[in-house]
């Protein structure tokens, strides 16, 4: 099988202000490394957006699927001076969560009494989360009844746990799993439990976006940037059985893939593979977000005067299925692959990405209708130096294709704006990587506007000092061309026997 179905797909967001204010990790190696408040923490305050405000900011929107990707470019920019209105929550991928029910779901999320929240707090919070189309009686019986303040105070002030605040107000405490082990304290296990209930609210919103019943998902994929396990084994995982776990899947297994910002695009490969191969039936990539990566940007947001808009956790879920020709496909044929040998130049991972896998199927650059690379959000970037990512990345592919006189050079700007997409991804790391155009994209095949995408995703492999290579992988998206176990119905079969039956007699006569 050369080609494997996207069934479905979700995109939500998580506001979370505090959580950045506190533990993002821009504010947090400030507080300790000043000993107290700079300038800079005593500004942020007065810059941070309220729900509403991420609410209505249209690339958020366009994220869920609250507005096209067509109304999203319409859309007069800046985006933070012209907000939407009449907004919801909930688009057509999943939703938006407010900060104190994402803490609710955390807590739900915690399985070795990590999380303790406050008793009003946690009683407010369940009242909220059980009106979410959601989250379901099982999920939500999950949620602690709460703990006294009293109790919360002295687990802050006596065994460093860390404070959860909501309206400036402690609300609850992360605390420690381990007296001695960096790798449970409770920063990091904030960050990856926090991590796993992203990625149950996507896979749940999956769920229901595709009506596919919890206990018929197969095996899971998680692909964020976190690391779960303990002192012998920091990276030993396993998100994706954890979040499979909560969101009711018990008949499927999991495992973690990584590669920074190329993760979900391996992930896709890896699950699409097992799909593919017959080892397994469905398979779900599922990404959660990273605390650390808010406010990563907020100083430079700070000092320009302007909202610090990075509050939101991103996270991700697609399943994945065999070709039956009725879904748009990833097809496996023709995929990117940034080899060790391929060289870290923009130039050279464009080519790696892009031109190779157009040479494998012996088409042009012009074949393909949209390229979605890195689609960070620009108004978070430009601020901060780094520029229009997804800009830069379509002007180098059109560039490449100058080179290799697929285009003319004076048409260069004609197939940025056509074969390009404007960034409406938070600066999650591996979120903006390519996948959140998946669902767009399908939606697109599947009402005959488009006809091909590119899903790109690129990493960062030296952040971890083990090597200077770069890293990256990238697939095709088409309409299905029947697959190679298209569905044929009983009319079907009956129209076959009539047909070859009549043939015979024919030739009897």
């Amino acid at each position: 099988m050369s080609s494997v179905g996207i069934k479905g797909y979700a995109y939500c967001l998580n506001h979370a202000p505090e959580l950045g204010l506190h533990y993002g990790n821009t504010p947090y190696v400030e507080r300790h490394h000043h000993k107290g408040e700079s300038e800079f923490l005593k500004a942020l305050p007065n810059h941070m957006q309220s729900f509403e405000d991420a609410r209505d900011f249209a690339p958020n929107q366009a994220y869920i699927g609250g507005i096209t990707l067509e109304e999203f470019e319409a859309k007069q920019q800046p985006w933070i001076e012209n907000r939407l209105t009449g907004s919801s929550r909930y688009g057509k991928f999943g939703e938006i969560m407010p900060e104190d029910e994402f803490l609710g779901l955390i807590d739900i999320c915690d399985v070795f009494d990590i999380i303790w929240l406050e008793k009003d707090f946690a009683a407010s919070v369940k009242e909220k989360l059980a009106q979410d189309p959601v989250i379901n009686e099982h999920v939500l019986a999950r949620l602690e009844t709460g703990h006294d303040l009293s109790e919360i105070e002295n687990e802050v002030e006596k065994h460093s746990a860390l404070p959860l605040y909501f309206n400036n107000k402690v609300v609850g405490c992360a605390r420690s799993g381990h007296e001695v082990d960096e790798c449970l304290f409770p920063y990091v296990l904030l960050e990856n439990i926090a991590c796993k209930a992203g990625g149950v609210l996507s896979l749940l919103h999956l769920l229901k976006n595709t009506g596919v019943a919890p206990e018929d998902i197969d095996f899971v994929i998680e692909c964020s940037e976190e690391a779960a396990g303990d002192m012998n084994q920091r990276g030993g995982g396993n998100f994706a059985k954890a979040i499979a776990e909560i969101a009711g899947c018990a008949n499927a297994s999991g495992c973690d893939v990584r590669g920074f910002c190329a993760g979900p695009v391996n992930a896709m490969l890896t699950a699409a593979s097992q799909v593919a191969s017959g080892l397994r039936k469905n398979c779900v990539v599922v990404a959660g977000g990273a605390i650390p990566k808010l406010y990563m940007n907020g100083r430079d947001h700070v000092k320009k005067d302007m909202p610090a808009l990075e509050d939101c956790l991103g996270n991700f879920a697609v399943l994945l299925v065999p070709d039956d020709g009725t879904n748009p496909v990833m097809r496996l044929d023709a995929v990117g692959k940034h080899s060790v040998g391929s060289g870290a130049s923009p130039q050279a991972v464009t080519s790696a990405l892009v031109y190779e896998p157009l040479q494998q199927l012996g088409i042009s650059f012009a074949d393909v209708d949209k390229y979605a690379a890195e689609l960070h959000i620009p108004e978070i970037t430009l601020p901060a130096g780094a520029g229009d990512v997804p800009l830069a990345s379509i002007k180098m592919i059109a560039a490449l294709a100058v080179m290799k006189k697929a285009i003319e050079k004076a048409d260069m700007m004609d197939f940025v704006k056509e074969r390009g997409l404007k960034g409406y991804a938070h600066t999650q790391g591996h979120i903006p990587s390519g996948v959140p155009f998946v669902g767009p994209a399908c939606e697109a095949i599947k009402a005959g506007t488009m006809k091909r995408a590119m899903i790109i995703g690129k990493g960062s492999l030296f952040l971890a000092r083990l090597t200077n290579l770069a890293d990256g992988a990238s697939f095709f998206i088409e309409p299905s061309s029947g697959g190679a176990g298209a569905a044929v119905s009983k009319e079907d079969v009956k129209a076959l026997i009539l047909e070859v039956l009549s043939e015979i007699t024919e030739k009897l006569q």
